[in-house]
């Protein structure tokens, strides 16, 4: 089992930052694909972004591709979502999950967090 803890969402204005955190614990969690999905209201959840085991790999959803930064630190077992330049439509509550593969489908992914709301105004 592996247990997903998000932090670090809150209120922004457009055009501002935010780093969300993604504490991973349980067996082997540095060995996992880890990626990050957001869901807004009334919308399914999406792709926003992706991490190999090793972090040699990185995918990015096209909306956010320039913008956000994936990262991880294996030693603490923490991966990162580097949000920059936040537009209103990137306010959703974000999740990060752990898999066998960084991939862009959800079902993909066996374990997941409770999520972090991140609301950008305009």
């Amino acid at each position: 089992q592996v247990q997903l803890v998000e932090s670090g969402g809150g209120l922004v204005q457009a055009g501002g930052s935010l780093r969300l955190s993604c504490a991973a614990s349980g067996r082997t969690s540095s060995s996992y694909a880890m990626g990050w999905f957001r869901q807004a209201p009334g919308k399914e959840r999406e792709f926003v972004a992706a991490i190999s085991w090793s972090g040699g790999s990185t995918y990015y959803a096209d909306s956010v591709k320039g913008r956000f930064t994936i990262s991880r630190d294996n030693a603490k077992n923490t991966v990162y979502l580097q949000m920059n330049s936040l537009k209103p439509e990137d306010t959703a509550v974000y999740y990060c999950a752990a898999g066998r593969y960084s991939a862009v489908v959800s079902t993909l992914y066996d374990y997941w967090g409770r999520g972090t709301q991140v609301t950008v105004s305009s």
